[in-house]
């Protein structure tokens, strides 16, 4: 099995970037969802801030905070309670998001957050955290 790679997305690209996997629905939709997500998840952490977009693989793509130290998370679905790094919550705030509006109405962008669910649910797997993010998405 191949290792998927990841690539922090530079400033002037996350603009671009985004537009060609999500469209409009990045800036109106994805990228708040994540926010609501992230606050919701870690109400003591989450109050805004700057994150990095990374892409993963080919077209894959996640955002993670930029904080330092480990962040305590809960998830109310699922009972998950821990320490996530903020990469960690990163990824499962996407999970959480991407699995969520793969259920929207328009079918297009449904379909985008489906597959990148899948793509980021397998780079998961080769984080040492792998454990944990699994838990809290379950």
């Amino acid at each position: 099995m191949t290792k998927i790679t990841r690539t922090l997305i530079a400033t002037p690209d996350r603009v671009p970037t985004t537009a060609k996997l999500f469209g409009y629905a990045f800036p109106q939709q994805l990228e708040p969802f994540v926010y609501t997500v992230a606050r919701d998840m870690a109400p003591a952490f989450y109050n805004g801030g700057y994150w990095h977009f990374y892409r993963i693989g080919e077209n894959g793509f996640y955002m993670a905070p930029d904080i330092d130290g480990p962040v305590q998370a809960s998830c109310a679905g699922n009972f998950f309670r821990g320490e996530l790094s903020a990469d960690a919550l990163g990824i499962v705030v996407c999970l959480t998001a991407y699995s969520h509006l793969s259920f929207g109405k328009d079918q297009k962008f449904a379909r985008t957050c489906a597959d990148q669910f899948y793509q980021l649910r397998s780079y998961a797997g080769y984080q040492d955290e792998a454990a944990a993010i699994y838990a809290a998405i379950d």
